[in-house]
């Protein structure tokens, strides 16, 4: 069992619970107007506080988490300088923000432990989520990246290759299908690096996609993975007690942002699908949550399982059940 240097004690024995948090990108920048490194530093300290604090509850964990913004600032930076040097494959976007924020999380997680004194360790591990060729997605792409652009420079991003549409009169987009998960390649060692002990950082960014190819070998390809439904079926897969979404709401709420709104704090499966269907949560924002916490906790044979969706600075109070809304069977 991987112990902090400084430290010299004796290995802990795995925890029997096991939770997968999903951390959301944009709770990864607290402010908008300052979206600059030194301020995701600050807010990566202060989410894994509160995952370190689960820690001493006897939480085992795998941790994902969303790169929407970072991958939007490499998007913007190959715009900038397209005249000069080639452009990107979002499949490498996808790896570069998988190395940047899972270092980012195991520096400032290992940090934690050394301070508390607690014998864990957390690492990254770049991985690759296999989706279907043939899924309709690829004939529709409708995931929009990066800034607006002007038509000009749109048009130069189509003919390399990428799809744009037109924004409601802000600018162009490029576009790219969100294709279904189908496979978490590195799973085994996922599930090896948890019986071990360790703290994983895995499937970031919803994983980076890739199909197989004739031959079957792996090969990236221009598409975005929902990271909120990579989470859950990395849940189902290792087996997780609890699947935990930390994002910018400390509760899921019916007729949100209207006077009438109403927080949730705990909804059956059956509940949370007549919530959806009556349109009360927006998808490409809540609604994804939602279904990965349906698939998660109706696919698993625990009936004890749950998803939790709260904020950070909420964490240790949902666990206890004070906020939050749960998911159950």
């Amino acid at each position: 069992m991987p112990t902090p240097a400084r430290k010299n004690k004796s290995p802990m024995q795995t925890p029997a619970r096991l939770a997968v948090i999903a951390i959301g990108g944009n709770s990864l920048i607290k402010d908008t107007n300052h979206p600059e490194v030194p301020h995701q530093w600050d807010a990566v300290r202060e989410t894994v506080g509160h995952i370190a604090e689960m820690v001493n509850l006897g939480w085992q964990m795998v941790i994902t988490h969303g790169n929407g913004p970072q991958a939007g600032f490499i998007l913007r930076r190959n715009e900038l300088a397209a005249h000069e040097v080639h452009t990107t494959p979002l499949s490498l976007i996808v790896a570069d923000t998988q190395g940047a924020i899972g270092y980012m999380l195991q520096q400032a997680l290992n940090n934690e432990f050394y301070e508390r004194d607690v014998p864990r360790q957390c690492i990254s591990l770049i991985t690759q989520v296999r989706v279907d060729a043939d899924d309709p997605a690829f004939q529709n792409p409708t995931k929009p990246i990066g800034g607006f652009l002007d038509e000009v420079t749109a048009r130069r991003f189509e003919g390399a290759g990428w799809h744009i549409v037109e924004d409601a009169g802000r600018g162009w987009r490029r576009v790219v299908a969100s294709p279904q998960p189908q496979e978490i390649v590195e799973l085994e060692a996922i599930q090896q690096a948890v019986s071990m002990g360790w703290i994983v950082v895995a499937c970031g960014g919803g994983g980076i996609p890739v199909v197989r190819n004739a031959k079957g070998e792996l090969r990236g390809i221009n598409a975005v993975i929902d990271k909120d439904h990579a989470g859950g079926m990395l849940a189902h897969k290792i087996n997780a007690d609890l699947l935990l979404i930390s994002t910018s709401v400390e509760q899921v709420a019916i007729n949100f942002g209207k006077p009438n709104q109403q927080p949730i704090a705990q909804m059956t499966v059956a509940e949370a699908r007549k919530y959806m269907a009556e349109g009360h949560f927006a998808p490409g924002s809540m609604k994804p949550k939602i279904e990965a916490s349906i698939d998660f906790v109706e696919q698993s044979e625990n009936p004890d399982v749950a998803a939790l969706i709260t904020n950070p600075e909420n964490l240790e109070r949902a666990l206890r059940g004070e906020t939050g809304t749960r998911i159950v069977k």
